[in-house]
């Protein structure tokens, strides 16, 4: 089944990069592999799947001895304690979740290299859900100038569960006009050349109004 699953998401990518002429390699399709175990993992990874994504140091850690000689590029995805950033940071090759300068300056004290990061932002507004407020993402990022392991290579949100088709693309396309802003200022820490947004739910919608990672999880899963 998750053969067929992959194949599904992997046309329904094509067709949203077809309907806005957009290059379906600059979309990566990242698979959100927090509510499985290896097994599972180690099937999507045989269809050619090779970015995956975890939430909890522990399960990172487990899975990525279990691959440890393959080629797979790790996110962190959702939020990390600061208690837990010297056992993850220096082991992924993206972090999702950027959102407070308390977390910064932990991720400067403990990374060994550069370490590239989105800037979460609370696009939506919902008190449920982190993120820099729109409001605060210029000043922000502007701040991060000072945390030379930090290149912050695009903004990342997540959109509320419920929300509509007209909600969606709202939030998406305001994320874009505010990573576009971020991008033309030439920041040297911060390119900001990428968004980080949709899931199973609303990748498709993500990627029209222009997320290059989208973050898929249960539609790999489905039974």
């Amino acid at each position: 089944m998750i053969n067929t699953n992959v194949e599904t998401i992997r046309q329904n990518i094509k067709v949203s990069c077809q309907k806005r002429q957009r290059d379906i390699e600059k979309v990566n399709l990242i698979c959100v592999s927090k509510s499985v175990g290896v097994p599972d993992m180690e099937t999507v990874f045989e269809t050619g799947i090779r970015q995956f994504a975890e939430n909890r140091v522990d399960a990172l850690a487990e899975k990525q001895a279990h691959f440890k000689d393959s080629d797979i590029i790790w996110h962190f995805i959702g939020r990390l304690q600061r208690r837990k950033v010297k056992d993850v940071i220096n082991t992924i090759d993206y972090f999702h979740a950027l959102d407070s300068l308390k977390l910064a300056h932990e991720i400067q004290k403990r990374a060994d290299t550069k370490i590239k990061c989105f800037v979460q932002v609370n696009i939506s507004g919902e008190t449920s859900k982190q993120g820099v407020s729109p409001e605060d993402l210029m000043k922000f990022v502007t701040e991060l100038i000072e945390f030379d392991k930090i290149e912050v290579v695009g903004l990342m949100t997540m959109a509320p569960f419920e929300a509509s088709e007209g909600e969606l693309r709202l939030y998406f396309s305001e994320l874009k006009r505010l990573q576009t802003i971020l991008a033309n200022k030439n920041y040297n820490h911060a390119p900001c050349q990428e968004l980080s947004m949709g899931m199973s739910q609303d990748y498709q919608i993500a990627i029209e109004e222009g997320a290059t990672f989208v973050r898929v999880g249960s539609a790999f899963f489905k039974k």
